[in-house]
């Protein structure tokens, strides 16, 4: 992050100029309380807990916010308007929800009876320019595995699965490298709630939709994918693979669509092979359906890891099938 200063926050969707602050575009009334903290130079994010304390992440992990503490109402008033904000509800009926404010500003609200000492409120920040593989190349994230391999496979089309715990940076890694793609090429982003932000000229985004009060009027990732499809997309990626739209990408991915991409969480690069073979189960793919699914759609596994130092780029890796059959993992 550059610069240590105060900035004044405002909530608008825009083109970033090419001098624009790095610090996610935020706004200071929608926040209320809250303003000041979110509006912190480095800020990733920012979580009210239960018991109302204030915590905040510039880059180094979650740091509670001496002398702050937001009573249980005035927390639950705040989770309320921020998810109508982003054109979606949450009450008692529907204790849990997460949207999109603005420019990519996620939050996710739970209320009681889901958290029973109180609202609780993730909120994820983002930059308002998103990072270039060089500037991440500067930060430190390919001192481990060389960037010149990486745009490689960009080049040549390879399907790429960005993987990692939460917060190691997989979104930020997977919006540089698209940005790689020649500008004719037409890249479909689908995620649940957007927050890719790719410097593209090309990019159409799809945002899943959640049920209406009547539980009617949802459209899933899994039905994206197939949408997707019909747009004639030369790069297809899924914000977060996290159930039976694994299918759907495996399907395309295996059928010419190459130069796709997801983002999968898992904790380290051995433990993909079993994260995939759990949504498998979900989509209804049995391991060794999975397995073959798997390996001759994704070409490469990046695996990003977040330590003391930063963010980086750890591993990468080829998926394989095993003696029997089974999904495993190689590094290198």
């Amino acid at each position: 992050m550059r610069g240590s200063h105060p900035r004044q926050v405002v909530f608008v969707a825009r083109a970033p100029s090419a001098g624009a602050d790095d610090d996610a575009v935020r706004d200071a009334a929608a926040f209320g309380v809250l303003a000041d903290v979110v509006a912190r130079a480095g800020a990733t994010d920012v979580f009210v807990n239960p018991d109302g304390s204030v915590w905040c992440d510039t880059g180094k992990g979650a740091a509670v916010v001496d002398g702050m503490r937001l009573p249980p109402d005035e927390a639950r008033e705040l989770a309320v308007r921020l998810v109508s904000l982003g054109g979606r509800h949450v009450d008692e009926a529907t204790p849990a929800m997460d949207v999109r404010l603005g420019d990519g500003v996620r939050v996710h609200a739970v209320l009681p009876p889901v958290s029973p000492g109180g609202a609780a409120l993730s909120i994820r920040l983002q930059r308002t320019r998103p990072l270039s593989a060089r500037e991440l190349a500067e930060g430190g994230m390919f001192a481990d595995v060389p960037l010149d391999g990486i745009r490689d496979l960009v080049r040549r089309r390879a399907n790429l699965l960005v993987t990692g715990a939460g917060g190691s940076g997989k979104t930020t890694l997977l919006g540089a490298l698209l940005a790689l793609a020649p500008p004719h090429e037409r890249i479909v982003l689908i995620e649940d709630v957007a927050e890719l932000r790719v410097r593209h000229p090309h990019v159409v985004a799809l945002e899943a939709r959640q049920p209406n009060l009547d539980g009617a009027g949802a459209i899933g990732l899994d039905r994206l994918v197939r949408e997707a499809l019909r747009m004639r997309p030369d790069r297809l990626v899924v914000g977060e693979v996290r159930g039976a739209e694994l299918r759907e990408l495996l399907g395309a991915l295996n059928t010419g669509h190459d130069g796709g991409a997801g983002t999968l969480h898992a904790n380290s690069l051995a433990d993909v092979p079993a994260r995939l073979e759990a949504l498998g189960a979900l989509a209804g793919l049995d391991a060794e359906a999975l397995a073959r699914q798997a390996v001759s759609a994704i070409d490469a596994v990046l695996h990003v890891e977040r330590t003391g130092a930063g963010r980086r780029l750890a591993a990468r890796g080829a998926l394989r099938l095993d003696r029997n059959g089974r999904l495993a993992v190689s590094a290198g």
